[in-house]
């Protein structure tokens, strides 16, 4: 965990956008909300909140509706996202990117300089760089052609 790039007034901003996507969450099985904020590197916010189904596989998560969103108006650069998670909507521990989230971060993401902020409130955070979430992540960079 370390304090990075983002400075703590966008950290506090991206917090503040997160929390606000848990009452937008559907989330009638697990009452576990999420909510999402990520940061374009030219500082624009996109958010997002989880999405259950009652079949489960294609819920989509906070995070994926975030970078989704993004992706889908032209955006491919970003710098951070913020995560608050908690049953009924209360952040009561730091709630982590699954998985799939974590590919979807590396699909997009600098591993050495993307920031994941998990927060419980405002004041309350924890800064991680993608690659400390998913070491020996497989991204693009692994699909390049290279000389042999």
């Amino acid at each position: 965990m370390e304090r990075g790039q983002v400075d703590k007034e966008q950290t506090q901003e991206l917090i503040s956008a997160a929390m606000a996507q848990l009452e937008r969450a559907y989330a009638p099985y697990s009452h576990f909300k999420v909510g999402a904020a990520l940061l374009t590197e030219e500082g624009r916010i996109y958010t997002g909140c989880n999405i259950e189904n009652a079949a489960y596989t294609p819920t989509n998560c906070g995070e994926r509706t975030a970078f989704f969103k993004a992706v889908s108006e032209g955006e491919r650069s970003f710098r951070a996202i913020c995560i608050v998670g908690g049953m009924d909507g209360v952040p009561t521990d730091y709630t982590a990117p699954c998985g799939v989230c974590r590919q979807v971060m590396m699909e997009f993401c600098s591993p050495e300089e993307f920031e994941i902020i998990l927060a419980r409130g405002v004041e309350d955070y924890q800064v991680y760089k993608l690659k400390d979430l998913l070491p020996c992540g497989f991204g693009p960079g692994n699909l390049e052609k290279r000389e042999q």
